[in-house]
């Protein structure tokens, strides 16, 4: 072992607390099984990742770094029935924004579908391999259950040369889908019903979106896998705890395909969160029936989907921390994801005004046709983003449910006779307002102080209200969109035929918002605080120059309570 690893696993360098994974690989370092750690991600190309998928890949790749080690980004292409070129791209997209560097160690399992042909020869020329004739349905009956063993296949003792024909037949496409597998030779008693002969090749004539037409046979994907790991030379295989049972398989291909020093498979439990929906065939049929507008709609939990509705990269790196790593399965609440990008942006982002349902305030005693700039900062916990000018005029926007005709107790905002603040700008009273023909509140009036600039009275006079507003000659015009649990938390997350709850109040659209006149020409990613309303993002999809939108990351507050540690 080199110097440099014996320092990395010393107990002098080593944190206190060490997960299980890091424990497994002090130990493998110490006793000389491994001398550095090389650990990869390989997602099937067949949908687009999720929340679950980001905990895999920061894990991953935060080992190879933790070691100064290697990290590949490896696709498990393998079935080709359902994979696309959209999705490796999304994929990479996804992986080189969470900052999991790949640069140079890209692979494909379909790379080496000539080196798993050459290992499914050596099973056969070992007898660790036979080529069978059982229909899928027979299968499943020689297959036995948890509590009987199976039944051998008829075709288990052909000979390796009848197999070894057999098999270059199935490669040269004499047989039909389905017509023959080739089956790993194991134990028709084992308890793990995993060993139970399983299949390692099947004949599929379809075309692959890496190789094309060059095979109609493919292999499985538990007989891949490893040789995936072992060719690349991954020394921790770094799986969630469905694999668990499989791990005797993954051991058994490496050994009989003769691997030296082959990979160690280790599992953790997935990353659960309640009332969300990462199923892909169930995202499929959302997509499908229009009811969002792909697999990046802001209401998804697909990592493309957090990106869009504009969580940060950190913000998932610090759930994916405070989630932690351990051998059981739980779920996790999605209010401490909100949590965690609250937490990121509220001293990175610049605050703005805006006003999403829009009513117009008069100043009735405001100079005709003057205008003035007003100076308001952009963070007050983060002097370092400084401040920007606002424009003030005889004409504003505020929100509508900021005036009220009768309000009831403890109402502070405008009201005929109150006086309130407007932020970074006067004192103002509300004198009354305008209604059209139906009773609807068109305008609200009232008086401001000009004694009281910056938002300060001069007497020192106290008012209970402050509220925001956008000067009405100035503002921009946005769409703003409103998010909500695409699932309808109250009856569950699916129906009993399967399809998915859906909240129907999921999304509003709000048309014709006013914005300060700062937000003009931003684009994806920016982000933002709107005063009152909670944290903003430019849409990566819908926006443009002409048509601004933004979508609402996260409101301004939550329920939600850090446990505490330790």
């Amino acid at each position: 072992m080199s110097e440099e690893v014996k320092e990395m696993v010393s107990e002098e360098e080593a944190p206190i607390s060490r997960n299980f994974i890091e424990n497994a690989i002090d130990q493998d370092l110490k006793e000389g099984v491994y001398d550095h750690v090389h650990t990869r991600f390989p997602p099937e190309p067949n949908g687009y990742l999720h929340i679950g998928h980001a905990k895999s890949i920061l894990l991953n790749y935060g080992l190879s770094q933790e070691y100064n080690g290697k990290f590949n980004l490896r696709f498990d292409d393998t079935n080709p029935t359902k994979e696309k070129s959209e999705f490796v791209e999304a994929i990479k997209a996804d992986v080189k924004w969470l900052g999991a560097d790949f640069e140079d160690r890209l692979f494909f399992a379909s790379n080496y579908f000539d080196q798993m042909y050459e290992n499914a020869v050596k099973l056969i020329k070992k007898g660790k391999a036979y080529v069978s004739d059982l229909t899928a349905e027979q299968m499943r009956e020689y297959r036995g259950t948890l509590t009987e063993p199976g039944k051998e296949d008829p075709s288990r003792n052909r000979s390796v040369e009848e197999n070894l024909r057999l098999f270059e037949e199935m490669k040269e496409g004499k047989y039909a889908d389905g017509e023959k597998t080739l089956r790993a030779r194991i134990d028709m008693a084992s308890p793990n019903i995993n060993m139970r002969d399983p299949i390692i090749y099947r004949v599929a004539h379809m075309s692959h979106q890496n190789t094309g037409d060059k095979w109609c046979i493919y292999p499985m994907y538990d007989f891949a896998h490893p040789i995936e790991d072992a060719e690349e030379k991954i020394t921790h295989s770094i799986c969630t705890l469905e694999f668990e049972d499989h791990r005797p398989l993954y051991d058994w291909v490496v050994k009989e395909c003769e691997y030296v020093n082959p990979p160690r498979q280790i599992e953790f439990a997935k990353l659960y969160l309640t009332n969300v929906v990462t199923g892909k065939r169930y995202i499929k049929k959302l997509v499908e029936d229009g009811i969002v507008d792909g697999w990046d709609d802001p209401r998804l939990v697909s990592i493309a989907a957090l990106r869009r509705r504009g969580f940060t990269p950190e913000s998932i790196k610090k759930f994916v921390e405070l989630c932690g790593v351990s051998k059981s399965n739980s779920s996790t609440d999605y209010a401490m994801l909100e949590y965690c990008i609250r937490e990121d942006l509220k001293a990175k982002d610049a605050r703005r005004m805006a006003i999403l349902h829009p009513v117009k305030l008069i100043i009735d005693n405001y100079p005709e046709g003057q205008s003035e700039t007003l100076t308001a900062e952009n963070n007050l916990e983060n002097p370092e983003l400084g401040s920007r000018e606002l424009t003030f005029s005889k004409e504003l926007y505020i929100e509508a449910d900021d005036f009220m005709e009768e309000p009831p107790k403890k109402y502070f905002r405008m009201f005929p006779g109150n006086e309130v603040r407007l932020m970074h700008a006067y004192f103002v009273k509300c004198t009354g307002c305008d209604k059209d023909e139906n009773g609807n509140i068109i305008a609200v009036h009232g008086t401001y102080d000009p004694e009281s600039r910056g938002g300060n009275s001069p007497d020192g006079r106290k008012v209970k209200g402050t509220i925001h507003w956008v000067d009405a000659k100035s503002a921009i015009r946005a769409e703003v969109r409103l998010y909500e649990n695409i699932v309808d938390e109250e009856k569950g997350v699916y129906n009993e035929d399967g399809s998915v709850n859906v909240n129907p109040n999921s999304l509003t659209v709000l048309k014709d918002c006013a914005l300060e006149a700062s937000l003009a020409g931003v684009k994806a990613p920016e982000s933002f605080q709107f005063v009152r309303n909670g944290f903003f993002c430019v849409d990566s999809k819908d926006s443009t120059p002409e048509h601004p939108v933004f979508n609402r990351i996260v409101s301004l507050k939550s329920s939600f309570v850090l446990p505490k540690q330790g």
